[in-house]
């Protein structure tokens, strides 16, 4: 029996899916995603704590709130997405389907904002910043008024939302240090590589290894906004 047979079997009823969304995973598989998504939630919540004492420490009130921003962005994500990945297939799984997939946005245009915020001289850089949340509210409203419509669409809105920053390469490099710089771009890399392991839904543990690269380019966006934080205690 092929590993692919084990995934067409796994689920027998999807029970209210939206159309032309699959669930099939092995038990194998769903023990493996569970891990990655306990470890980011526990993780997460750590890091989140961390980050927000620090900045109430170091940074202005309006930098402050852009770090709590972040990390409820970031905790939302990784809250939701454990939830819905967690939950045994039902009727709710699919409800939580369109929460997760409108925190990605949410997450996306989080983690601009604590950057943006450092760029309050650039006028540019606030009207990103503007457009960013606005195509997230809009792809939340598809997402949850159409589940399962849009979904290749929206892989492809990601990835343009999330490079997007590229338009204002010359204010990201007069504001930030080469850190920070790395570790943003490092982390967009991760999340665009890990795309390619949540399209290919024949490979097993595909959902697992997508979900890892999720983690790692959070990580990475992380210690991003950390270095910030603690750029600025030193300046």
């Amino acid at each position: 029996m092929t590993i692919f047979r084990l995934k067409q079997m796994a689920t027998s009823a999807l029970q209210g899916a939206p159309r032309g969304v699959t669930w099939n995973y092995d038990r194998a598989e769903l023990w493996a995603d569970g891990v990655v998504h306990i470890v980011g939630v526990c993780c997460g919540l750590i890091a989140a704590v961390v980050l927000i004492v620090l900045a109430s420490i170091y940074l202005t009130g309006a930098q402050v709130a852009a770090v709590v921003i972040y990390a409820t962005g970031l905790l939302t994500m990784l809250g939701i997405s454990a939830t819905y990945n967690l939950l045994p297939v039902s009727r709710w799984k699919w409800r939580l389907r369109r929460l997760d997939h409108s925190a990605i946005y949410v997450l996306i245009a989080a983690t601009y904002t604590p950057f943006i915020v450092q760029m309050k001289g650039s006028i540019t850089a606030i009207v990103l910043l503007i457009a960013v949340w606005s195509v997230a509210a809009v792809g939340i409203v598809l997402k949850i008024a159409l589940p399962g419509r849009f979904d290749k669409l929206s892989i492809g809105l990601y990835l343009a939302m999330g490079w997007s920053g590229v338009m204002i390469y010359d204010t990201v490099v007069a504001t930030l240090s080469p850190l920070t710089l790395g570790l943003i771009a490092a982390g967009g890399a991760l999340y665009s590589l890990g795309v390619i392991f949540h399209v290919w839904e024949r490979l097993r543990f595909q959902n697992a290894i997508w979900h890892a690269f999720v983690l790692l380019g959070a990580a990475c966006h992380y210690t991003a906004v950390l270095d910030l934080v603690l750029v600025r205690s030193l300046a």
